[in-house]
């Protein structure tokens, strides 16, 4: 008989992630976590874990890896293929770097083979809510459609994570201690001042929200606001709030699109704040526009937006698009000044604000986790995964650069007097 080619013994599933493991992260520089596979055993031996990755079944590490994207990972996520205990963020920097590594190609298709002789378990995806979204791209339709799906959750979910104003935008810290109710004040109170508001100014805020902006300017300065916004249950909010605070002579909220407000209507400021990221680049020009029209001549726009690096190429749809903001459209902040500028706004003054993003968005997943039952409840364990996964998600890109927070500071000059101070020293000097 000639000799028989002895085959290796077969590897269980447990064996193969493990060398995948080993293989993946044999130049990852922090092994300050351990991977708890669905049998109980596990893989990373650390005493005190800043995370743990839990596999919850043999085909987990397939479904995350097999075609690598923050899409497939996010999707592997809310799937429940598996669970991150402990710090999420510290999981995302270790997602981030695995997403960023270039292998050769050998080391490709070494990863790959190992990922094919895992279980191919073919749990559901989750369909987002937003496959029901019909209509030309930015049509007023369409917008409205896809704020409805992004801020019609009940508020009672805003309500367990954001401050008690409901400000759902980047807060402004002093300090990374601060509480978050007072850097969301603090952001407030910094708008208005930018924009110099007196008693009697008339403020536009497009895309007001819960009208957290329009009742601080109207209590502590005396400006007669309107607020718009696309979303129904959004105004009834802020409109219980102005009743609340007595100010409904100074204050109005309107379901509204920026593009159907009255062409009569003049402001002598104008904020656009969070919303500026739904409005679309092919938009822009429109948007700048209509804000020239309607802001009096001697008058101020801040526009307050998160961009894009320049330097980031996009490659296919991503998580957020997917799953948390339809349409949604960031452009590098050259593109915003460009247009502003083509729209014959002057750029007074451009501020960065990426570092109070993190902070912000690292207190709303803190505040989101600690009531984490209470968010399953008021809507379900897919919702809550994936808001968790996407503020983390956020934080993580805003804290390495790939996303900037901007407020840049847009003025309609007289003949080339623009009426501002030669100094900034009125934004800091109370």
């Amino acid at each position: 008989m000639g000799l028989l080619a002895r085959s290796s013994p077969r590897q269980s599933p447990v064996q193969i992630s493990i060398e995948f493991l080993d293989f993946l992260f044999a130049r990852y520089p922090r092994r300050d976590f351990c991977v708890r596979f669905w049998d109980g055993s596990s893989w990373g031996r650390v005493q005190d874990p800043r995370f743990t990755l839990v596999l919850n079944h043999p085909g987990a590490l397939r479904a995350m890896f097999l075609n690598p994207s923050d899409l497939s990972v996010g999707e592997a996520y809310i799937a429940r293929d598996y669970d991150i205990e402990g710090d999420i963020h510290a999981a995302l920097d270790m997602a981030g770097y695995l997403l960023e590594q270039e292998h050769q190609l050998g080391e490709k298709l070494h990863l790959v083979t190992m990922l094919g002789k895992l279980p191919a378990e073919g749990r559901p995806r989750p369909v987002p809510r937003y496959g029901r979204i019909r209509g030309p791209i930015h049509s007023k339709k369409r917008d409205r459609q896809a704020v409805t799906y992004h801020y019609d959750l009940p508020a009672e979910f805003y309500g367990l994570f954001l401050d008690s104003r409901m400000v759902y935008s980047c807060a402004y810290f002093a300090s990374p201690e601060d509480d978050l109710d007072c850097a969301q004040e603090r952001k407030l109170d910094y708008i208005c001042r930018k924009l110099r508001l007196r008693a009697g100014d008339q403020l536009l805020d497009i895309g007001c929200g819960w009208g957290g902006l329009i009742v601080h300017a109207a209590s502590r300065y005396g400006a007669r606001c309107l607020g718009i916004t696309l979303s129904v249950s959004q105004a009834q909010a802020a409109q219980h709030k102005i009743r609340d605070a007595g100010i409904e002579h100074l204050c109005a909220v309107e379901v509204c699109d920026y593009r159907d407000l009255d062409k009569a209507r003049h402001f002598d400021k104008i904020a656009s704040v969070g919303m500026f990221e739904h409005v679309g680049e092919e938009m822009l020009p429109t948007y700048f526009g209509l804000a020239w029209k309607h802001l009096r001549p001697g008058g101020v726009f801040l526009n307050h937006g998160i961009a894009y690096s320049a330097t980031y190429r996009r490659q296919g749809p991503s998580f957020t698009d997917k799953y948390v903001f339809p349409d949604g459209d960031l452009v590098p902040i050259s593109t915003t000044l460009r247009i502003a500028e083509q729209t014959n706004f002057e750029v007074r003054d451009l501020e960065s604000l990426r570092e109070h993003y993190v902070l912000t968005l690292r207190n709303w997943v803190d505040r989101l986790e600690n009531n984490a039952p209470e968010a399953r409840r008021i809507s379900d364990d897919t919702t809550y995964r994936i808001w968790r996964l996407y503020m983390a998600g956020s934080a993580h890109w805003f804290r390495t650069g790939r996303l900037n927070l901007y407020q840049t500071l847009l003025a309609k000059p007289v003949h080339g007097n623009s009426g501002l101070p030669l100094t900034r020293e009125d934004w800091y000097c109370k």
